[in-house]
């Protein structure tokens, strides 16, 4: 497995700043994976698009995967390190998938991570430190990417909190959870 690193944090914290930093740090070609795709309808999306692509270098590769990600990653050469951002948009683009289809593509996602030779970069949304949405989808949605933050952290070399313009090593300065399931018991 490649070296992973997850970048983590709120809206507009500065996670793709960084992560286009780490990402040029590690010395290897740089494929951006991004997950979004621009809607020329919805002015203020496609202004944060075009943000993001003129910071990007233009010796970048950049792979437009809203949906195929596993499939994506597990193409990837040994000599590269690809970006992807963000994996909330990733996870918004299958909000129609039902609870069994969800557990598949994420539990492919996760072993796809664990085998890819490449160097991995993940951009991902902190969406559950405000109030429990109040329509199903949105709690599906922040379930859903929460969990996926938490798993792939265990798969990650190094986990990045980025939040006002700071970073946070927390791989250094956190513990992590134990690896078990919380009962009554507990409480």
């Amino acid at each position: 497995m490649g070296k992973v690193i997850l970048v983590t944090g709120p809206a507009r914290s500065g996670k793709s700043e960084w992560a286009e930093t780490l990402a040029m740090q590690s010395g290897k070609a740089i494929i951006y994976v991004a997950t979004a795709t621009d809607n020329l309808d919805d002015r203020e999306w496609h202004q944060r698009i075009l943000e993001h692509q003129q910071r990007r270098p233009s010796d970048w590769v950049t792979l437009s995967v809203p949906v195929e990600l596993s499939a994506t990653l597990a193409d990837a050469k040994p000599h590269t390190c690809l970006l992807i951002d963000s994996l909330g948009t990733w996870v918004a683009n299958l909000l129609e998938e039902d609870k069994s289809s969800w557990e598949n593509i994420l539990a492919e996602l996760l072993e796809t991570v664990d085998l890819v030779a490449a160097d991995m970069v993940f951009v991902a949304e902190e969406v559950g430190w405000s109030v429990v949405p109040a329509y199903p989808l949105g709690r599906t949605f922040r379930d859903r990417l929460g969990s996926l933050v938490r798993q792939l952290a265990t798969l990650s070399e190094t986990v990045y909190l980025v939040t006002g313009g700071y970073v946070l090593n927390l791989s250094v300065l956190g513990s992590p959870l134990p690896n078990r399931e919380v009962t009554n018991q507990d409480f």
